[in-house]
């Protein structure tokens, strides 16, 4: 039995105002980096007034409000918070290693990022700078630990994950909670909002590696951009050229090869990729038949989606 036309016609209404709206969202971003590059010297240094954001409902994150700044934790705190280190808590693989699950001594659930590295005190100050970096859109760094050859991240934890798990529908990577227009809409603009604070630091803090996985949601589904600074914690705090960088994916700029260097461009057009699953529901790598040769951005140009 076909559909009435007005639901058809509803549903392809509601379609085009998230199109509209995403473009735009992408549009007004793009727009607000090109104006701060513009404004902002190549010389300058970082405005400490920027480091700490409050948004209007209030600060949302894993740590109490009185641990403003890193925290050094010990290996016992963080064996005892991942049960030794056990497969059970294991949630993820990244570029810094396996991910794990962690409950403090205070009650306060967080996820640890743990990879085999010497220590560094550049990597220190870094986790200390990058900790002081508060805002609603960007999950927050608690602390960081280097002893018994080993380097750890934990960060805030955030029940409701990546958006991949609510996005891929028909990939079998789905979750049973489904995205509705209005929380895709909310998720671009919060994901827009956490980029633009990360740019608006000078000199900018590009981050090299935004891709669908490293949004994620919290329980009222307020997005967050995760692994902000990452590729500087796992390389030093030195500028990371593409060779030196995270490999190629469908979600790094072309672009990035030819002029051997990130910019707030590359992390907009990561960011357009973003928006093409959000929209389509379907990893971008996937949209591409596998004979085609074209650059992703390309073949979004040339076909009718």
């Amino acid at each position: 039995m076909s559909l009435p036309i007005a639901v058809i016609a509803g549903i392809a209404a509601g379609g085009a105002i998230l199109l509209v709206a995403v473009v735009v969202v992408s549009l007004w971003c793009a727009a607000r980096f090109r104006a701060r590059r513009n404004r902002n010297s190549d010389t300058g240094s970082s405005d400490p007034s920027m480091l700490v954001e409050w948004g209007k409902g209030g600060r949302i994150s894993s740590v109490p409000p009185e641990d403003q700044g890193v925290r050094q934790f010990s290996l016992e705190e963080l064996v005892q918070a991942t049960k030794n280190f056990s497969e059970a808590n294991v949630v993820g693989a990244g570029s810094f290693g396996l991910v794990y699950m962690g409950l403090l001594l205070d009650g306060t659930v967080v996820v640890i990022k743990r990879r085999v590295a010497a220590p560094r005190q550049e990597f220190a100050e870094e986790a200390r700078w990058l900790s002081e970096i508060r805002h609603r859109n960007i999950v927050t760094l608690i602390g960081y630990c280097q002893e018994g050859g080993l380097q750890m991240l934990v960060y805030e934890y955030l029940s409701n994950g990546s958006v991949c798990g609510h996005l891929y529908a028909d990939t079998g990577k789905g979750s049973m909670t489904r995205l509705e227009f209005k929380q895709r809409l909310s998720i671009s603009i919060g994901a827009a909002k956490g980029l633009n604070h990360l740019h608006s630091f000078v000199p900018p803090l590009i981050h090299k590696d935004f891709k669908t996985n490293n949004v994620l949601v919290d329980e009222n589904f307020i997005a967050k951009v995760a692994d902000a600074g990452l590729v500087r914690l796992l390389r030093g705090s030195e500028d990371v050229g593409p060779s030196h960088g995270f490999s190629s994916s469908v979600y790094q700029d072309p672009e990035v090869h030819s002029v051997e260097q990130f910019s707030e461009s590359s992390d907009v057009y990561s960011f357009g990729v973003f928006l093409l699953e959000l929209i389509t529901g379907k990893e971008a790598a996937c949209l591409i038949p596998p004979e085609s040769r074209e650059p992703l951005a390309h073949w979004v140009i040339s076909t009718d989606m």
